[in-house]
């Protein structure tokens, strides 16, 4: 039965927010599916390819005796589906949250400053790491992400925030669970020599801010579709 856990941990992380979005009928999630499907390939596709290089190279790898043993481009199935299933269930997390408690968010100021620590600490770790992979990788790209977002989404940054640190609840079991906490060997290994070595029990540091950058860069490019579409629906009116 071990061989089916990845498999499961993208299914039941899939399901309640997959199963609320078809039958809830007052937020009723699913008439965005095509955004957010959208939007989760977009994002999908160059992490994914990112993951190939990777594993490839030895930064990281996969326990045979966790996935089923079927490969798409030397990466297990389950490893593509956990590119849509997880950021599916964090896209609906997120608009839940939004909708039931829209004043759930930070203010200008504290979303500013947090932004330039987390910056700043990151292009710490950066310059007395560059090189390795993972850690270099990760963080030029949380950096840029950040930048970006700083100038063009503040207000996204503003409400994201608060939600990521609810998102970060279940994504910390499901990935420590990935890494090996609970279970005697991990599903996904990494090689200590190419990031910080530092954990959170068993999850690399890096994977807090390689989440954040999956799944902040999948709710940008919803929100920018979910607009689109508005505004389109209200011109034909």
């Amino acid at each position: 039965m071990s061989e089916y856990l990845y498999l499961l941990l993208n299914l039941g992380s899939l399901s309640i927010p997959l199963g609320y979005s078809i039958f809830e009928k007052k937020f009723h999630f699913i008439q965005h599916f095509k955004s957010a499907l959208i939007s989760i390939s977009l994002v999908a596709l160059p992490f994914i390819i990112w993951d190939a290089v990777f594993a490839q190279m030895g930064v990281w790898g996969f326990n045979t005796d966790y996935y089923l043993g079927i490969k798409l481009f030397k990466l297990p199935i389950e490893e593509w589906l956990f590119f849509f299933c997880i950021p599916y269930a964090c896209l609906f997390t997120h608009e839940v949250l939004k909708y039931l408690a829209p004043q759930f968010k930070l203010s200008k100021t504290p979303t500013v400053l947090l932004s330039f620590l987390l910056i700043l600490i990151t292009f710490l770790l950066l310059i007395f790491n560059f090189g390795k992979w993972y850690t270099t990788v990760n963080f030029i790209l949380f950096i840029v992400l950040m930048l970006f977002s700083l100038k063009n989404n503040l207000s996204e940054l503003q409400a994201y925030f608060p939600s990521f640190l609810v998102i970060l609840i279940p994504f910390l079991l499901t990935n420590g669970i990935l890494t090996g906490s609970f279970i005697e060997q991990p599903v996904v290994w990494y090689n200590n020599t190419e990031n910080l070595n530092f954990r959170i029990f068993t999850i690399p540091i890096e994977d807090v801010f390689y989440a954040f950058t999956l799944l902040f860069s999948v709710q940008l490019i919803f929100n920018h579709l979910k607009k689109s579409n508005k505004k389109i629906k209200d011109e034909t009116k």
